[in-house]
């Protein structure tokens, strides 16, 4: 453990130095982020995951920079480079900029003007200009360098050579770089111009045909899509500042006077600019705003995917889940409360009516004989005429419709743990069971999809893949070990996420519970073949197991704390169960009589609060929702209207709502509250339950502008906007039982891509 690491990531984030030391230490000794947030509170100060997760990060980005650092001082020792000073600035360079511009002037480099000067001798005539002395004549002095043996046909010749040294001497020199990577950050714009004979094709990419923008205010949004639009051929991107002021500012550091040497160095400096330091400059510009976009464009995804993942579940419950579609049939599947297929069958709702007839049918009859408490429809194609037609069925009041979101649902279908669970089930079946599993518990299902085909974020595919891997892992991991995993009902992929297990022990787990029947204790954990103590200590807290032999195994409250249980019941002479179920009891323990070297408050007040809800999952209750009738298609909008609708996505542009006619409506950031709106983040999250006012329908492109902003408001600015206001009447709501859609739309899909 390095010391300056500690002090450094404590002195950046405000923690004390013991704070970072502990928590280092539990990293690096193989513990996961959930159990140090969890379970190591008096170690850490209580630190949450957040912070957790940044000292993690923080350590990766010093200890990638150590590794570049070593690797620089070899390459220098090894060629005979490596002095004293420059050892100094290496060994104290505290980012991999400050580190790579140092290194820059004895980095290998292929053969440059400036080498091919060098072998002409005319490296002591660049330090004489470089000087810049009065009494200096360049052209007498470059006289004694014309060689034509060595290529130096005259003194202009000698003088051009001299200059290209000195440009690459500028180009290397490290406060010149820090002035310029300044001016750029603070001054540079993006100019993006359309590729000639290549509009209409990027006919898309038209917002950006001519367009400045300052590098400091771009959003991320838009630099994502400047760079696709540039790299797919239709646009040319250039990042750069005032040319005038980038030359003036390398002038000050290099020109001394205006003597005729001062002259050839002025003319070297604007060379440098122009042919080496400009595109170098550009270049790390580039990167820069791509990592911070990236950085943004992650983060907004990961807070989606949160919302996603921590969706209120519907619990168990007999589902009976239909995949829609027109040609091929309407896949119908039926799920007992643990999610287990029961049934398939396939209906036609869209040819005649005699199968239309058997449809009513058939799905009367299913959800009798399944005991049907709950029947979840995919939001594709054909998905509200379904959910209408079943709400005309005669069926119990209170069974539920609920409209499921399938983004993703198609890749479970074709994926190897689909095939694996149902080798001999057709892939539209297979999607039809992930929609009616999603509807029960969103988050045991969604974790067997790969995040980024679920269907919320901006550009995904253009980021950092690996850094946006780890930041969705670490998304789910948290969601995962939040809620808790029954161990013997679990899918493979769900256990893989919780604390300290992996791929390989969940495949042992699933093993060992299908060899030996399910576990009865989480003492038997141990009996897994490769959950040794360490697997078993960041992982046992976060498994549950519901009527095993301890109460306490169906709850959060760590083995190793079982002790500390034990003894409250023996002081208050009564059971771990009396616990668990009077709240009137537990009121009356001291938690200061528990307090030992390794058991603290923290850890005391988090058993008390599982104490009283045992097991107590943290996402919101399931709420029925209901969609606008008559509204089902994008012809059925007409500005103006008043709808409900569900957030299915949050960019950093806005936000799109399902208003249940298949094409999601784009609420841009401007119009999501009355008042100004930085982050759309603050305002919405994917899920929420919203009212939006139509403000306009493009049919043609399938585009919904839609308004969060006081109802009064809009229509004054409607008013004022239109010559001839729109008096249609409006539908009148009416709620039916259903849920969540997810958003299928150009929009939308462009982000995906």
């Amino acid at each position: 453990m390095d010391t300056k690491h500690i002090n450094k990531i404590a002195d950046e984030l405000g923690l004390s130095r013991d704070q970072i030391m502990v928590t280092v230490e539990l990293i690096e000794g193989g513990s996961t982020v959930p159990f140090i947030a969890r379970y190591r509170k008096e170690a850490t100060g209580s630190l949450d995951e957040v912070a957790i997760t940044t000292i993690r990060d923080r350590l990766g980005q010093l200890q990638d920079l150590d590794r570049r650092r070593e690797s620089i001082l070899k390459s220098l020792m090894e060629r005979q480079l490596l002095t004293d000073e420059l050892k100094e600035k290496i060994s104290t360079a505290e980012s991999l900029t400050t580190l790579e511009d140092i290194y820059l002037p004895f980095k290998p480099k292929r053969r440059t003007r400036a080498t091919i000067a060098r072998e002409k001798g005319l490296e002591p005539l660049a330090g004489m200009l470089f000087k810049q002395d009065e009494d200096m004549d360049p052209l007498v002095e470059a006289g004694s360098f014309v060689d034509q043996e060595k290529g130096v046909e005259s003194a202009e010749d000698a003088l051009a050579g001299a200059r290209d040294i000195i440009a690459e001497w500028v180009n290397e020199n490290q406060k010149a770089r820090e002035k310029m990577r300044r001016l750029y950050g603070k001054k540079g714009f993006f100019r993006v111009k359309a590729i000639s004979g290549k509009e209409q094709e990027g006919a898309k990419y038209r917002d950006y045909f001519d367009l400045e923008e300052p590098v400091t205010t771009a959003p991320s949004h838009r630099i994502l899509a400047m760079r696709r639009g540039a790299k797919e051929g239709f646009l040319n991107l250039r990042v750069s500042p005032p040319e005038d002021e980038a030359l003036e500012l390398l002038e000050g550091l290099f020109v001394k006077g205006d003597n005729a040497a001062s002259l050839q160095v002025k003319e070297a400096v604007h060379d440098s600019y122009r042919r080496l330091l400009s595109s170098a400059m550009e270049t790390e510009m580039r990167l820069e705003t791509k990592a911070r976009a990236d950085a943004e464009a992650i983060k907004v995804f990961a807070a989606n995917l949160r919302e996603l993942l921590l969706a209120p579940p519907l619990g168990q419950k007999n589902v009976l889940a239909i995949d829609p579609g027109i040609r091929t049939g309407c896949k119908v599947v039926c799920l007992d409360r643990q999610g287990k297929l029961l049934h398939t069958e396939t209906i036609y709702l869209f040819k005649s009516e005699k199968e239309r007839s058997h449809a009513v049918e058939t799905l009367s009859k299913l959800c009798r004989e399944y005991k049907i408490e709950a029947i979840a429809v995919g939001n594709g194609t054909g998905g509200r005429e379904t959910e209408s037609f079943i709400g005309k069925l005669d069926l119990p009041e209170d069974l539920c419709v609920v409209m499921v979101n399938e983004s993703g649902a198609s890749v479970y279908s074709a994926s190897e743990a689909a095939r694996k669970e149902f080798p001999d089930l057709d892939l539209t079946f297979r999607g039809a069971v992930s929609i009616g599993r999603r509807l029960m518990d969103p988050l045991a299902e969604l974790v067997k999809i790969d995040p980024k085909s679920i269907g919320v974020g901006q550009y995904q595919h253009d980021v950092n893949q690996m850094a946006l891997k780890k930041s969705l892992d670490d998304v789910v991991t948290s969601c995962v070990n939040a809620v808790g995993v029954e161990v013997n009902t679990a899918s493979e992929q769900l256990l893989t996420y919780v604390s300290g297990i992996g791929p390989k022990l969940a495949r042992n787990i699933i093993t060992h519970r299908n060899d030996h029947g399910p576990l009865a204790s989480r003492e038997e954990l141990k009996k897994v073949k490769g959950m040794g103590p360490k697997a078993f200590e960041q992982a046992a807290g976060f498994l549950r197991i519901r009527g095993g032999k301890n109460p306490l195994d169906a709850s959060a409250v760590h083995p190793e704390s079982y002790p500390v249980v034990e003894a409250m019941a023996r002081d208050l002479g009564c059971s771990i169960v009396d616990l668990m179920e009077n709240e009137t009891l537990c009121q009356e323990i001291d938690l200061s009589a528990y307090v030992t070297e390794k058991v603290g408050m923290p850890t005391l007040k988090d058993i008390m609060k599982e104490l009283a809800k045992p097991g107590r999952d943290p996402r919101k209750q399931f709420e029925i929702f209901g969609f606008t009738e008559g509204i089902e298609e994008i012809g059925d909008v007409r500005a103006g209207m008043r709808l409900p609708g569900v957030v299915t996505n949050v960019t950093a542009f806005g936000a799109f709502v399902d208003i249940g006619v298949h094409q999601d409506g784009l609420v841009h950031i401007s119009q999501l509250a009355n008042g100004f709106v930085k982050d759309p983040g603050q305002v919405v999250k994917v899920n929420q339950r919203v009212m939006v006012t139509v403000l306009d329908v493009d049919l043609e492109r399938r585009r919904i502008s839609l308004s969060m902003k006081d109802k009064a408001d809009q229509v004054k600015k409607q008013d004022e906007k239109r010559a001839k206001p729109d008096k249609e009447k409006k539908p009148t709501q009416k709620r039916r039982k259903t849920g969540p859609t997810a958003f299928n739309n150009p929009f939308a899909e462009a982000l995906k891509r």
